[in-house]
């Protein structure tokens, strides 16, 4: 069980796998006020920045879940480097369908949300795992403004621009759906260049280390392509926050 290659190669090198930067991260710790002790679980927890620092200056515990072996791995470094190993467990496996055994005070999915089929299943699935008042965050996009064709929307990797909601549209689908929206935190360009560029070094260091490798063909065309494609398209139309819900 993993995830496509590519996306092991691409972000080896991220702590992050959103468009987040580590001052937005910590951002959002002091904003969900988490006391000492809250456990949280993190469905589609990369290399597991979110619950390790958290755990460092919160002092919460918690679980995470994702598909990618090396991302797994990486969290479990990680944890280990901020000495938190003790508090923060990572798991190698499916987020979708995963339900706790212990109930959290924060379920959340950040920038993952094909794990429930969209963000309604999302919701649904991290609530079975949630205590009663607790937070579920939601990473997701939005329009930063309308795509004028479907040709631009698939510039920005979508595949129409049915795919995602302007901002004030997607905070009224979670009060559709019976949540508060009870805070929320969003990237900036700053966020998005740091996730974005930093891929293409490490796709050029990993092209000279594997010439002769299957997937550089793939590698070397996506590195000629995405900076424009980035700076074209993603960068101009698309936005990205966590948002964080307590059910109504």
């Amino acid at each position: 069980m993993d995830i496509p290659r590519i996306f092991n190669i691409t972000e080896s090198a991220h702590r992050i796998h959103n468009p987040f930067t580590p001052e937005k991260l910590a951002t959002l710790g002091a904003a969900l006020r988490l006391e000492s002790g809250a456990r949280v679980l993190d469905l589609g927890s990369g290399s597991g920045e979110m619950l390790c620092t958290w755990a460092r200056d919160h002092g919460i515990s918690g679980v995470g879940v994702d598909m990618s072996r090396l991302f797994t791995e990486q969290a479990k470094l990680r944890a280990e480097e901020l000495g938190v190993a003790d508090r923060v467990q990572f798991i190698h496996g499916d987020a979708a369908g995963y339900v706790a055994d212990e109930k959290a005070a924060v379920a959340a999915c950040v920038g993952a949300t094909w794990i429930g089929g969209g963000v309604a299943g999302t919701i649904e699935l991290l609530a079975k795992s949630l205590r009663s008042e607790g937070i579920i965050l939601i990473g997701e996009p939005y329009w930063l403004r309308l795509p004028s064709t479907e040709d631009v929307a698939k510039g920005c990797l979508a595949n129409s621009i049915s795919d995602f909601l302007m901002l004030p549209e997607l905070l009224a689908s979670f009060g559709d759906l019976d949540y508060d929206v009870v805070e929320m935190v969003l990237a900036g360009q700053e966020g998005w260049d740091r996730y974005e560029a930093a891929k293409w070094l490490t796709m050029r260091r990993w092209l000279k280390a594997n010439p002769d490798d299957d997937l550089a063909k793939d590698v070397r065309a996506q590195l000629t392509s995405e900076p424009k494609r980035y700076a074209a398209y993603t960068r101009e139309y698309l936005g990205w926050g966590v948002f964080a819900l307590m059910a109504r």
